[in-house]
């Protein structure tokens, strides 16, 4: 007897994804990730901006480059697509249909865009008083910015994650640095699927549907986390630190004899077993080090003493030992690396996908592990168009008004 898949948390539930580039499908992909079926609208003839975002591309059978870039499907897996003209009165009147079909819309136009099609929260809510509808703009809808473009990277800056990110000012290479990855789209993506999964909560005990209002720039101010408590309770703005913590000591990157390695002391128990393994017992006793207050007071002259002593050593005896003596520690991987780890591969990391246009296809798994209702990889990133006539007559669409909209250019 064939097995039957496990059940997902969220089956049963359906998205309509208006959303581009990167927070918005952040989100729907974990949505879907969990079950929910998501139909992700797209333009006719170049679709979500991040087809287009490459190299490199999606290789075929034959080795050689696809029209599919990988930015896009890292973020698009278990979603079909419906390729809809939404400047044409026939699209919008489909996606209004589509609206009354669905649990919950996802979009990131700017602030009022959408008014222009009938598809504006006041709009949908008084025609689907359940819906739930997740925007996501960079500002918000309100306050002097709601109207501004929001970008990632400007965000990053506006909202002060750069100003505590790169190297210190007074050493070489000091100045602002961005994170290596999107983080205040990935964040906003992530704070807007619990925002979704709230809200149907609260819909489905009361029948209520509400509207979400995401902004890149909230999320990023609520991203700084402890260093943002550190400006309100001390009122003295962090400064960059590079690779050193601002809060502990040490915690921060040294340089082996052979290469680099990270060292992650959190707390004084850890810091005397350090002492022990560098042959230093001495320090962990001395006033300056002997807690973690002192030695962020005294960051200064310790750091150098913890260096001279790290670089005599190669870079794996030193992470052998920390790691038997349960001292916080790790190497620093190239990507290629981090996803060829033992740990890595125990986990799952790395998902094959039957694509249309490979057998190949290699996502990064999910990391949500749910015992009871795991995540399914059932659909890879989808073609553009690839599912409109399927979703089309699912949502009760004639194979007549399928041929017409597709001769008129209104769908694809």
């Amino acid at each position: 007897m064939q097995q039957q898949p496990s059940p997902q948390a969220l089956t049963g539930v359906r998205v309509l994804d208006l959303s581009r580039v990167l927070a918005g499908p952040w989100c729907t992909q974990t949505l879907a990730d969990l079950g929910a079926d998501v139909i992700k609208i797209e333009r006719p003839g170049s679709g979500d901006d991040t087809r287009a975002w490459g190299p490199p591309y999606l290789k075929d059978a034959d080795g050689q480059d696809t029209s599919e870039a990988a930015y896009f499907l890292g973020a698009n897996r278990n979603k079909r697509s419906l390729a809809v003209d939404l400047s044409r009165a026939e699209g919008q009147a489909i996606v209004r249909r589509l609206a009354g079909q669905v649990d919950v819309l996802v979009e990131n136009f700017k602030v009022g865009d959408l008014a222009r099609y009938g598809l504006d929260a006041q709009t949908l809510l008084a025609e689907h008083p359940g819906l739930v509808i997740c925007s996501i703009t960079g500002f918000g809808q309100t306050g002097p910015y709601a109207e501004r473009a929001g970008y990632d990277y400007a965000v990053q800056g506006m909202g002060g994650l750069m100003s505590v990110t790169g190297e210190r000012d007074d050493l070489p290479g000091g100045g602002p640095q961005k994170v290596g990855v999107a983080v205040a789209d990935l964040f906003t993506g992530m704070y807007a699927t619990v925002a979704i999964l709230a809200a149907l909560r609260h819909r489905d005990a009361t029948g209520q549907g509400q509207v979400i209002d995401m902004a890149l720039f909230d999320t990023q101010l609520a991203m700084l986390a402890n260093l943002g408590s550190n400006y309100l309770c001390s009122g003295k703005a962090p400064g960059r630190m590079g690779n050193a913590h601002q809060n502990i000591v040490p915690y921060q990157v040294f340089e082996a004899s052979d290469g680099h390695l990270i060292l992650a002391v959190g707390n004084d128990r850890q810091f005397a077993k350090f002492c022990e393994i560098a042959g230093q017992p001495g320090w962990a006793a001395d006033p300056r080090f002997a807690t973690n207050a002192e030695r962020v007071r005294h960051r200064a002259a310790l750091v150098p003493m913890l260096e001279d002593v790290i670089r005599q050593r190669p870079r794996n005896e030193w992470l052998a030992a920390l790691e038997a003596a349960k001292v916080p520690c790790g190497s620093i991987n190239s990507i290629g690396e981090a996803l060829a780890d033992p740990q890595a591969q125990a986990r799952g990391a790395v998902v094959p996908m039957a694509h249309p246009l490979t057998p190949d296809l290699r996502l990064i798994a999910s990391p949500m592990k749910l015992s009871a209702t795991p995540v399914a990889y059932r659909h890879a990133p989808p073609l553009l168009g690839q599912h409109s006539d399927e979703l089309l007559r699912e949502a009760g669409c004639s194979e007549e008004e399928i041929t017409v909209w597709r001769q008129r250019g209104v769908i694809a």
